[in-house]
């Protein structure tokens, strides 16, 4: 397994629209335990494949407590949602930055699990949110997108100056 390169807004990159996943095969495996490993490591709730420079739809999620339940979602899309909730967001792509975002208060996801078998999943709170997210990346949109220009702006200078003094 490896640790990959997340990228970092306003990368242009996240912007990509990812593919469907045609045929779950051993790369499309071995590429979601390197997410996984990435996303656990970072330390992170959720990742894209867009997010580690794979447009590929593959995400994947760990809400529980103790980090031990990976969920794995290939070619996801919401097919019902309801109720609204606001919520603090942050994301890997994002570092350092939290701010609340309208998002569905339930959803049903219809996704493909690493065995390649389709299945269907209610979530609600966190996960709703988190898997709502992650889809977002897939689309090219990011959490930053909800929010207003100006605090766009602000977001971007403030991670382009945390890059210049990394340097």
């Amino acid at each position: 397994m490896a640790i990959l390169n997340i990228l970092r807004y306003p990368d242009p990159r996240l912007r990509r629209i990812a593919q469907p996943v045609t045929e779950v095969d051993g790369g499309v495996r071995a590429l979601i335990e390197n997410m996984a490993e990435t996303m656990y490591n970072a330390p992170g709730i959720g990742l894209a494949a867009i997010q580690v420079e794979v447009p590929r739809r593959i995400i994947v999620i760990d809400v529980a407590e103790h980090r031990d339940e990976l969920q794995v979602f290939i070619n996801p899309r919401i097919v019902e949602h309801g109720g609204i909730q606001i919520m603090e967001e942050g994301c890997l792509s994002v570092p350092g930055i939290f701010e609340p975002v309208e998002r569905a208060r339930r959803i049903l996801v219809r996704a493909l699990d690493q065995d390649g078998r389709e299945f269907e999943r209610e979530a609600e709170g966190l996960l709703a949110v988190c898997i709502a997210h992650e889809i977002d990346h897939l689309d090219g949109k990011v959490f930053v997108d909800y929010l207003s220009r100006l605090k766009q702006s602000r977001i971007r200078k403030k991670l382009e100056k945390q890059e210049k003094l990394a340097m």
